[in-house]
């Protein structure tokens, strides 16, 4: 437990982070790399490069030093990052390695700033908040151990499908190479995919959401190939140097974004490669008859772009579901389900008063499809989201 003292302490600090801003993350990771550079096989660089990864931290300790007095407050946020560092195998000793660089950083910026008190309160601060995450990482992690199928750290799986799906995404089968069941997930979440190449500085570690219904025997993800703004390094390799019968490393389905089956009609919303958590719901409601109405609204470039397209057409028909597909180029009028343009909630009518949405894609399509519901009348309780890489609220 924090004292009042410590608690003060830290809250009086917060105009020194936010004045300091990402310039302190910044020097936390030139430090801790320079220092522990073995961690780089942890961190995805390509976001420290893009600065992602410095804001979001930032923005996590100044939300942390904000709520300190009452950390239930935080506890999404705890649960969403804690799922996601499961995926990168964290351990304990990785919160010590974290904590000493953050204290030195303090130390190194604030200079006269950083008394003993400051120091001590952010000590105690620190072992508190990394004393949370551990305890529940450690939960997640026994849980997997305890379920059919289930293991902790990497496991070997051989590919033994791979399927265009469109232009851009294509889709990876992985079997466990001992042949042994694997852990069922909950549609929507994600495996961790470990790359290791001679070509690579740095092992690579990235999250693909599962694209199909759990099976119990395999798992599917499926990756679009990342060319703007820059290739991306992992979903490029994965396309063009993988192919059947290589061997990868996963680690154990994670994460907070799933379907809860609450007897409610439901709307799974997606953008890009945003559909292939909404396609493994999708598969999964279809799998067990799901008896409440299903909307399946899909926005992409253009027809060539559009994955699981007839898949996803036959489900929808057999089930006499409602599947409407925006592309934003290709297309010279809109007919009853496909149109062109923006996703627009207005063309469809949706079950706005009880439904469960789920939200996929681009960070700004999901504030805007969220702010669209929202205007519409849907509380915002019953709009669920994933982002892809560091954490976004909105």
């Amino acid at each position: 437990m924090l004292s009042k003292s410590d608690i003060d302490i830290v809250k009086s600090t917060i105009p020194l982070l936010e004045e300091g801003g990402s310039s302190i993350t910044d020097h936390f990771y030139k430090r801790m790399f320079k220092h522990h550079p073995e961690v780089k096989h942890i961190f995805n660089i390509s976001n420290q490069h893009n600065g992602r990864q410095k804001v979001a931290l930032i923005e996590a300790i100044i939300g942390y030093a904000k709520n300190i007095e009452d950390l239930s407050t935080i506890k999404t946020v705890v649960e969403k990052i804690a799922h996601k560092h499961t995926s990168f195998n964290i351990q304990p000793e990785h919160y010590k390695i974290v904590g000493l660089h953050f204290i030195e950083t303090l130390r190194e910026l604030l200079g006269k700033l950083f008394t003993q008190e400051v120091e001590q309160a952010w000590l105690h601060a620190y072992q508190v908040l990394a004393s949370i995450f551990i305890n529940r990482e450690h939960e997640l992690y026994q849980n997997n151990l305890a379920s059919n199928g289930g293991w902790t750290g990497k496991r070997a799986f051989k590919i033994v499908e791979k399927n265009v799906e469109s232009d851009l995404v294509t889709s990876f089968v992985f079997s466990p190479v001992d042949m042994q069941p694997v852990i069922d997930y909950k549609p929507g979440q994600y495996v961790g995919v470990e790359v290791a190449d001679k070509n690579f500085p740095y092992t690579e570690i990235r999250q693909y959401s599962l694209s199909n219904t759990p099976n119990g025997k395999d798992y599917r993800i499926s990756v679009k190939k990342e060319l703007l703004p820059q290739p991306g390094l992992v979903s490029n390799y994965l396309h063009d140097q993988l192919a059947i019968g290589d061997i990868i490393d996963l680690y154990a389905p994670a994460g907070d974004f799933f379907f809860a089956n609450k007897n409610k009609p439901v709307v799974l919303v997606s953008a890009g490669v945003g559909v292939t958590p909404m396609q493994a719901m999708l598969e999964y409601k279809a799998s067990i008859a799901y008896q409440q109405p299903v909307y399946y609204l899909h926005a992409c470039e253009n027809e060539q772009q559009h994955s699981f397209k007839v898949r996803t057409n036959d489900i929808c028909q057999s089930l006499n579901w409602h599947a409407h597909t925006w592309y934003n180029e290709g297309l010279d009028s809109s007919t009853n389900n496909t149109h062109k343009g923006l996703m627009d909630f207005s063309a469809v009518d949706l079950p706005l008063e009880d439904a469960d949405f789920y939200l996929c894609g681009p960070v700004g399509f999901m504030k805007y499809a969220k702010q669209s519901l929202v205007d519409l009348g849907v509380e915002p309780n019953r709009v669920h989201y994933e982002v892809f890489g560091p954490h976004d609220n909105f």
